[in-house]
């Protein structure tokens, strides 16, 4: 089985990839879809600024290249809020895979939300063999809301999604890659998803 990371200017590769050396997985990184389409799963791993990001992934064919990838695909703080319907950060528009709007946590809370925070109402397979209320480890300032397609909770002055679900796209608002045994765990159930 072929595992891809996708590359583009928010992508936080290296962190990624060592994740997946560590479960023993072999791994491309790539920006062009005809490669990526070769793999079996993808990953779409994020740090940065939303519209930037879309603006990069647009230029290189990878917008509807994405939406229409019908394997295992996992976007990883930004890369699942890329695939949300918009973002409040700088108004932009999302790749309409998730329903939820990205907003902006209140401004009576420190931001970004950083550190190792719980998950509550754990209902994915990414989550096979974790305990509910596990600890997992979030650096951001924009949350995704909740929806029905919402897959775990987290609370930050709210309860927001810390990971949402639809058919094969997964996405978690943590960083699974920095969240220890937990997170290394959540890696292989959706290395798993062939």
């Amino acid at each position: 089985m072929k595992t891809g990371i996708i590359r583009y200017s928010a992508g936080n590769i290296y962190s990624v990839a060592m994740a997946l050396e560590r479960v023993g997985v072999s791994y491309l990184v790539s920006d062009d879809p005809v490669v990526l389409h070769t793999c079996d799963r993808l990953i779409f791993p994020g740090v940065g600024e939303a519209a930037s990001a879309l603006k990069d992934l647009e230029s290189k064919g990878l917008t509807e290249f994405i939406k229409c990838y019908e394997r295992p695909f996992l976007g990883i703080c930004l890369g699942m809020q890329l695939l949300c319907r918009n973002t409040e950060e700088n108004n932009a528009g999302g790749l309409e895979i998730f329903s939820p709007k990205v907003r902006k946590f209140p401004g009576n809370l420190k931001t970004p939300h950083m550190g190792w925070n719980t998950l509550h109402n754990m209902n994915s397979v990414l989550f096979q063999k974790i305990p509910e209320g596990s600890d997992v480890y979030f650096v951001h300032s924009y949350y995704a809301e909740l929806s029905g397609e919402t897959s775990s909770r987290c609370f930050y002055g709210k309860d927001f999604s810390a990971s949402l679900e639809k058919n094969n796209f997964f996405g978690v608002q943590f960083h699974p890659e920095k969240s220890g045994e937990t997170g290394s765990k959540i890696i292989q159930n959706f290395l798993e998803r062939t």
